[in-house]
């Protein structure tokens, strides 16, 4: 079985349980939530993630953070990371990049990415991340999701490249690419 493996797809496809059902119900599994818990001011998005944490089977650990690298490298257990659009989106939140210059932004996604990335590569136990693909609709209007669609197509194609295995998960069906 491949230890490393990203698990990819549209909203509600289907992504997070699959990437979940990849762990055995006993063993004991670092989940890394990479972004910070809501300010109350979005109930339906709170309550999206207090249903994800419910549905945690009780041996599994659960890591809240925006240093994803960090908490990869930090645990021995299995991991599974969910989802990689979400720490995206916390990066340009830290960066400020959503309507600064690139230049301004460019380098330190890449430097982040690239960290990322070799904490995967690193990873000697089952590791599952889960992520978003944005990249089979339109341009987006807006340049907010130009920026996001660019940087998680960047970053989904390098933890692709570290991945033993990539699944596409397309209305709950299982492709593997």
């Amino acid at each position: 079985m491949s230890h490393r493996v990203l698990v990819t797809g549209g909203v509600r496809s289907g992504k997070s349980a699959y990437a979940e059902s990849l762990f055995g119900d006993g063993q004991g599994v670092t989940y890394i939530a990479p972004g910070p818990l809501p300010d109350g001011s979005d109930p339906e998005w709170r309550a999206r993630i207090l249903a994800h944490q419910q549905h945690r089977p009780a041996t599994w650990t659960t890591v809240e953070t925006t240093d994803v690298a960090s908490a990869l490298r930090g645990t021995e257990s299995p991991a599974i990371v969910d989802c990689i659009g979400t720490w995206v989106t916390a990066m340009l939140d830290e960066l400020d990049a959503w309507d600064a210059p690139d230049a301004q932004w460019r380098p330190e996604i890449g430097k982040r990415i690239e960290s990322l990335a070799e904490a995967w590569c690193a990873r000697d136990r089952m590791s599952v991340a889960v992520t978003n693909e944005v990249g089979f609709g339109v341009v987006p209007e807006h340049r907010s999701g130009r920026i996001f669609r660019d940087v998680l197509g960047i970053t989904n194609q390098r933890l692709a490249e570290a991945s033993e295995e990539v699944a596409l998960v397309v209305a709950g069906r299982v492709l593997h690419l």
